[in-house]
């Protein structure tokens, strides 16, 4: 006859055998459970810098549209400045040229004129090249149609003339 007192159950394991299976299973847990909660801080630092990233960047199609309406803004005031006694009209353009500026520079835009730096095709449109021999190869000669940077965007390149170095 059996003792009913002994509940030993011989498929049971031990108790010291069980207790380490729920440690390893309650460490495993804990693992997931952080791992968890650095992803969603990940994922929540992530999705922070793209609203600070649309934020930052929203204007720029509106910004790039008002950017030849600036240019034809000096082409005009280029040109009053050639007429004689056009006083008032080239204060008129000079006084819109300086208020558009101003909008476009509060909004984080500037202006890129690259004279005398070296070409960097990120930031510079090669648009001809021309030989001197007093300006290095591969350096900036003159701009053609300035660039600009939304913050630290190139927003549209600055249109350029490179050095091709001295005439052979």
């Amino acid at each position: 006859m059996t003792d009913p007192t002994s509940s030993a159950d011989p498929t049971s394991p031990d108790p010291v055998t069980r207790l380490a299976e729920l440690e390893g299973e309650i460490a495993r847990l804990k693992d997931t459970v952080l791992r968890s909660n650095a992803d969603q801080q990940n994922q929540q630092r992530r999705h922070q810098r793209e609203r600070e990233e649309l934020r930052k960047y929203a204007t720029a199609g509106l910004l790039e549209d008002l950017l030849p309406a600036l240019d034809s803004l000096n082409l005009g005031l280029e040109s009053a400045l050639k007429q004689a006694g056009g006083h008032a009209v080239t204060e008129g353009f000079r006084m819109a040229v300086g208020q558009l500026r101003a909008i476009l520079s509060a909004q984080g835009l500037t202006e890129v004129i690259p004279v005398g730096q070296s070409f960097d095709p990120a930031r510079h449109e090669a648009v001809g090249s021309e030989p001197s021999a007093d300006v290095a190869e591969g350096t900036v000669l003159r701009v053609a149609r300035p660039g600009w940077l939304l913050h630290d965007r190139v927003l549209r390149p600055a249109a350029v003339f490179v050095s091709a170095g001295a005439a052979k």
